[in-house]
């Protein structure tokens, strides 16, 4: 199945609160899932890098192999088709991460102008809003705060988020000389 992918993050204080966003359509433009996701503190690019990450999971979920990713962010652009070094090491991680995920899809990718990407801008601003994710046909396997108010995104029903409880990771015993692990907002979704 071929899909059509818009994703864009944003970040209010850059870092601050943010949020990811994609929305998913098929061949005929009917969209086949969006979703805003809710990030608590984030910079700009790791909204922008978690919006691609997102798209790629529901994407496998979808059952798309051929995807057309459009994003408003041309560092990522640039980033993901190997034209710009990825000098941050977050986003370079982040990036093998997508890479990994990648790997099953034919995939094509493009910078647009932000007025062309309208339709995750505006769920990325309403997750941000309402500080929570919403969707429509969202990820089943990420956590996120469960709500129960209702609304219209890009003329589809969306509502807060409800996923499926994701299993906890079986710790490591920590040596005397361990560091603690450093949370990533990449983690565990």
């Amino acid at each position: 199945m071929r899909v059509t992918i818009n994703i864009d993050g944003g970040s209010r204080g850059n870092p601050g609160l943010g949020a990811a966003a994609y929305v998913i359509k098929d061949q005929n433009g009917v969209i086949l899932a969006q979703e805003g996701h809710f990030i608590a503190h984030c910079t700009n690019n790791q909204a922008e890098y978690t919006a691609l990450k997102l798209a790629l999971l529901k994407a496998a979920e979808l059952g798309a192999r051929e995807l057309d990713i459009i994003s408003d962010s041309l560092l990522l652009v640039k980033q993901y088709l190997g034209e710009y070094k990825i000098k941050n090491p977050d986003l370079a991680s982040r990036m093998a991460e997508i890479r990994t995920l990648a790997a099953p899809f034919h995939i094509s990718i493009r910078h647009v102008l932000r007025h062309l990407n309208k339709e995750p801008d505006a769920l990325a601003n309403k997750a941000m809003d309402m500080k929570q994710s919403v969707g429509f046909n969202p990820i089943k396997n990420l956590d996120a705060a469960q709500e129960s108010s209702a609304m219209t995104v890009n003329g589809v029903p969306v509502e807060p988020v409800c996923r499926q409880a994701v299993p906890a990771k079986k710790r490591e015993p920590k040596t005397k000389h361990a560091q603690p692990a450093q949370p990533s907002l990449f983690d565990d979704f």
